[in-house]
């Protein structure tokens, strides 16, 4: 891929993070689907960041995509049980990870899911969580101390064993060590690897048309699926009542197959998504000193030289600003696609039962007509009071509607005590040589490995010096 440079950024108070470059006019079908098939990000043309809605035929199945505020309320809120089923591409993607789990269910499985999940993972529960989530990332912290500056690590391997462990200690109770977690986070990142993303037959197959998954997902899945087998066993034989597991276990109505299936949706939503958001927080920030000064200010004054607690997270209000604004140039899901159950109408144009409906969150948070410098990275516009605030359904990261992401909560807690954490006494560089590409599988990820370098800092009391990052004078970004 072809990268524009962008010559003394580091003169500028404002920064345009890369994004893949954007066709001056609309692909062919078959252009689109060999695109799509590479990356779901290059597929998008110039005018796709201002239309409101697009609709096209794709093979055999239409397509309607809702790019407006009006638009994605229809179709997610007030229209949502005629689009609830996730589109085949999704269900065929993920099914044999989560078989009837939360995430791609629909009816009446959905329904009593969801009923059972939501109230394990609800706001009001975050303070038990986070003593956990502070433990686990104060460990990490305390290893990155103990590295001399200038070592060089994978942040976004890191990262996903970080959030892993995270979501087996608050979520699953201490039944899994760091040696499985670490398992787990690892298939999952295979997983994503090899899935069949694209499932082109999706267009012009009918949905109950068996899909094929290569060996190597099947092996990902297998791996899996062991360790949280390993997992439901054990806490069978427990009393930790503070495990989401054993609380869905309490009246007997998911046998061990649907519990595992909810394990797996909850460890793919819990993980990779705060993962994927952390490694582009860092990214981000070695890249924007401005907004890295003004994030260590925060931390030095709110917290000084101790350790955050959930208490502190409401005054962390830069730091969360931080993690919005990187959720907004970086939702780790991308595309929200449902299948229409019946006809419908969305802007007087017809939406025929079996279509596509899609919310994608890429575009509609880069919009033109909605936001003041779409592509630029700037946290401010998430403080409150701010005249760039979003509007109303055109910020999603974690979905709308009856499907919200249930772990929402618990994610955005979990990024800000991470961050907050780590941040405090550590600044990371992107490591030399090192290019960073946005690519979406099944989530959107700085590509296959993200090389930072840490460096040591001292809260309240000033910060030693540190490299600027490696792309100083010249970094790889796309203006479009």
């Amino acid at each position: 891929m072809n990268f524009r440079l962008c010559a003394d950024r580091w003169n500028s108070m404002e920064f345009i993070p890369p994004f893949p470059p954007r066709p001056k006019t609309s692909l062919s079908v078959f252009e689109l689907l060999r695109r799509g098939t590479q990356n779901f990000l290059n597929i998008w043309e110039e005018k796709a960041f201002e239309y409101q809605t697009m609709s096209m035929q794709v093979l055999a199945r239409q397509v309607f995509i809702c790019n407006s505020p009006d638009t994605v309320r229809h179709a997610f809120i007030t229209r949502a049980e005629n689009f609830q089923r996730k589109s085949p591409q999704i269900r065929n993607a993920l099914s044999p990870l989560l078989g009837d789990g939360l995430f791609v269910s629909d009816g009446e499985t959905w329904k009593q899911r969801r009923q059972m999940v939501s109230p394990v993972l609800h706001t009001s529960r975050m303070d038990q969580f986070a003593p956990a989530m502070v433990e686990t990332v104060g460990e990490l912290a305390d290893r990155w101390a103990a590295l001399p500056d200038g070592a060089t690590f994978d942040v976004l391997k890191v990262m996903a064993q970080l959030t892993a462990e995270i979501i087996c200690r608050a979520v699953f109770g201490r039944t899994l060590g760091a040696e499985h977690a670490r398992e787990v986070a690892e298939a999952f990142t295979e997983y994503q690897k090899y899935v069949d993303q694209s499932d082109l037959a999706s267009f012009g197959l009918p949905s109950w048309v068996p899909r094929r998954n290569g060996a190597k997902t099947r092996r990902a899945t297998a791996r899996i699926h062991a360790v949280l087998d390993g997992i439901i066993a054990d806490l069978q034989r427990t009393e930790d009542d503070g495990s989401v597991i054993r609380m869905l276990m309490r009246d007997g109505v998911l046998d061990a197959t649907a519990l595992r299936n909810e394990a797996a949706v909850i460890f793919l939503a819990g993980h990779e998504t705060t993962a994927n958001c952390l490694s582009w927080v860092w990214y981000l920030l070695s890249q924007a000193p401005e907004v890295e000064a003004r994030l260590h200010e925060e931390l030095d004054t709110v917290l000084g030289s101790r350790a955050p607690t959930f208490a502190d997270v409401s005054q962390l209000v830069y730091t969360r600003a931080i993690v919005e604004e990187t959720l907004r140039l970086y939702p780790p899901v991308p595309l929200l696609a449902r299948e229409a159950k019946e006809d419908d109408t969305i802007r007087s144009r017809k939406v025929k039962a079996g279509a596509l409906v899609m919310v994608v969150p890429w575009l509609l948070h880069r919009h033109r007509l909605y936001w003041r410098k779409p592509d630029h990275f700037m946290p401010e516009r998430f403080l409150p009071g701010s005249p760039d605030a979003p509007q109303k359904y055109t910020y999603v990261p974690f979905s709308i509607g009856p499907r919200i992401c249930p772990g929402l909560s618990f994610g955005l807690v979990e990024a800000i005590i991470c961050l907050a954490s780590l941040a405090r006494g550590t600044t990371l560089r992107l490591a030399p040589g090192a290019v960073v590409e946005p690519v979406c599988r099944l989530t959107l990820r700085p590509g296959d490995t993200l090389p930072m370098t840490v460096w040591k800092r001292t809260a309240a009391a000033g910060t030693r010096p540190v490299p600027a990052a490696a792309s100083a004078q010249r970094c790889p970004v796309h203006h479009g």
